[in-house]
């Protein structure tokens, strides 16, 4: 194994524990939410520095690797998109936070039946299970993992186009829960912006192992339709 093998083995076990801290953070930060857990929301709070840290050590590690080793081809491939991924994880791991940080201020929760008619527990299972994806799709080298998340991100935009109608209705039958609702309303679209990075994420690992752009696709089908 090589000098250059040795620090992308390196680079990949950082990213896989950044993946993991920030799957945990998303965890907590919907239980922290929805049981409204002040000592656990304080926790992510907290833990979102460590993930801070994390990006830029990886960063830093991924700059001195192009500065020091020169990669091509399949290596060159997964740096590039690391640091992408590291960026990803940090803007989730930032949007869990700002979830967390709405249980230590709303004064009184929906009920189970108002929470279940706006989807919310939907859209954090269905997060979940698209971080899980990613974790395992970049551990495994698995691009057909990682294309199932592009399905369930449909799925969380299709819940949160669909959560103002929910909201209002909330908010004229509940009138003392505007407060709530309001929280409701910017929890949804940290959720659709989790759904996005993921999405992201997911992109980055066909990228590095196919040597597809998929974003880059997807901008010359729409300039030809």
């Amino acid at each position: 194994m090589t000098h250059l093998d040795k620090e992308l083995v390196l680079i990949k076990k950082g990213t896989l524990d950044m993946m993991e801290q920030v799957t945990a953070q998303l965890e907590k930060a919907r239980i922290a939410f929805l049981e409204q857990d002040s000592d656990l929301a304080e926790e992510v709070i907290h833990t979102e520095k460590r993930i801070n840290s994390l990006e830029l050590s990886l960063d830093r590690d991924c700059e001195n690797i192009l500065a020091l080793y020169n990669p091509v081809a399949i290596d060159l491939r997964f740096v590039l998109s690391v640091l992408k991924i590291i960026s990803d994880l940090e803007r989730i791991g930032d949007l869990a936070e700002g979830i967390a940080s709405y249980a230590l201020e709303i004064k009184q929760m929906p009920s189970k039946d108002i929470l279940k008619e706006l989807r919310l527990e939907e859209m954090f299972d269905i997060a979940q299970v698209m971080m899980q994806d990613i974790v395992q799709a970049f551990d495994e080298n698995d691009t057909r993992l990682a294309r199932k998340t592009f399905k369930k991100d449909k799925k969380i935009n299709q819940i949160n186009t669909n959560s103002s109608s929910s909201i209002s209705k909330m908010v004229q039958t509940h009138p003392q829960l505007v407060q709530a609702a309001l929280f409701m309303f910017s929890t949804i679209r940290k959720i659709e912006r989790i759904g996005d990075h993921i999405k992201n994420i997911s992109e980055e690992i066909i990228f590095y192992l196919e040597a597809k752009v998929l974003r880059h696709k997807k901008k010359k089908s729409k300039k030809q339709a």
